[in-house]
């Protein structure tokens, strides 16, 4: 697959998303093992890293600039702002201050002069917009970052900040079993030439090549209780769906994860998508959704069976869903 642009960065279409190294499912990796992670990324051709301040509360951020300074040069490099943890508790402070201080933080720990891509992680309905991205606008100036992204935002969102500053990319999760960058995002993005940066592609673990069990989901794992679909009562319905999938991907020789990251891309050519793992296995067949091509009929049959309505559950918890703007459908607000 060739190449597609984030901004003027030309970057594979699969990128390595970097939260689940410390983050959000199950017990973080050993530092020896990120470095063998991150590098085997880098020899395989990932070229687009993407990370966050709240991964880990930094450590993310951290093990990338250890790990990875020695070969900057090969790869177009991605974090956020704005969310973060407080005191035990996830914040949001888009205030211009706060997110310079925080982009400064950032580059201390990622041991770079220069973030590629910057993010609004999340939007803060206490900051106007335009200031938020004002500030990323005048951090541009500074040299500090290269271009400015937003996440989890609307599409009336993306032209606001738009109107303020170029937005190179929003970042939105996107999946067969997350299709809500379709109700109005994707337009947007492709109106204002900004790419989707799609994360959570094999849906959290829903299209893994190990059937997921959620018996065995850590302590603190997210999906316990912050996104209901990965778990009862509607885990169980949602993974009804799966086996149509795994037939097409033994049909069309690929892995079920390879299928579903090929799905994305497949949608529109404005998508990077950025499958997130700590399993130098995972990493590899991920990495292989390249070499997946699926035809109109394909994509249409996949459509059709993961329609939305067909998807049991919310996406998020009524606390994720209070922290993002993105549209949803209206069932989905029904069962929120």
């Amino acid at each position: 697959m060739q190449n597609r642009n984030v901004g003027p960065f030309s970057v594979n279409p699969v990128g390595l998303g970097c939260m689940n190294m410390m983050h959000a499912y199950n017990v973080p990796i050993p530092e020896e093992e990120s470095d063998k992670l991150l590098n085997r990324a880098l020899d395989l051709g990932y070229d687009f890293l993407d990370t966050a301040t709240i991964y880990g509360m930094g450590e993310s951020e951290r093990r990338i600039g250890k790990f990875l300074k020695h070969r900057r040069d090969e790869f177009t490099l991605a974090s956020k702002c704005v969310l973060g943890v407080e005191d035990g508790r996830r914040v949001l402070d888009a205030r211009p201050e706060k997110i310079k201080a925080a982009c400064e933080a950032s580059l201390k720990r990622l041991q770079t002069d220069v973030i590629d891509l910057y993010y609004m992680h999340r939007p803060d309905a206490k900051v106007p917009l335009e200031d938020s991205v004002g500030a990323l606008a005048e951090l541009v100036q500074e040299g500090k970052i290269k271009t400015i992204g937003l996440s989890e935002m609307s599409a009336d969102m993306l032209r606001t900040a738009s109107a303020v500053y170029p937005i190179a990319a929003m970042q939105s999760e996107y999946s067969l079993i997350v299709r809500n960058p379709e109700i109005a995002v994707i337009e947007a993005c492709k109106e204002l030439g900004t790419s989707l940066v799609a994360f959570s592609p094999v849906g959290r673990g829903m299209f893994s090549q190990e059937p997921l069990d959620p018996s065995t989901y850590w302590e603190g794992d997210m999906r316990r209780s912050f996104f209901p679909r990965l778990a009862e009562p509607h885990f169980s319905k949602n993974m009804e769906l799966v086996p149509m999938a795994l037939d097409m991907a033994k049909r069309l020789g690929c892995s079920l994860p390879q299928l579903a990251i090929a799905w994305g891309l497949a949608k529109d050519e404005c998508v990077v998508s950025i499958p997130g793992t700590k399993n130098l296995t995972h990493l590899e067949d991920n990495f292989g959704a390249n070499d997946v091509v699926l035809s109109a009929d394909d994509v249409a049959a996949l459509d059709a069976h993961f329609a939305p309505e067909a998807i049991a559950g919310p996406r998020y918890s009524a606390m994720g869903q209070a922290t993002v703007t993105t549209e949803i459908y209206p069932f989905e607000e029904l069962e929120a």
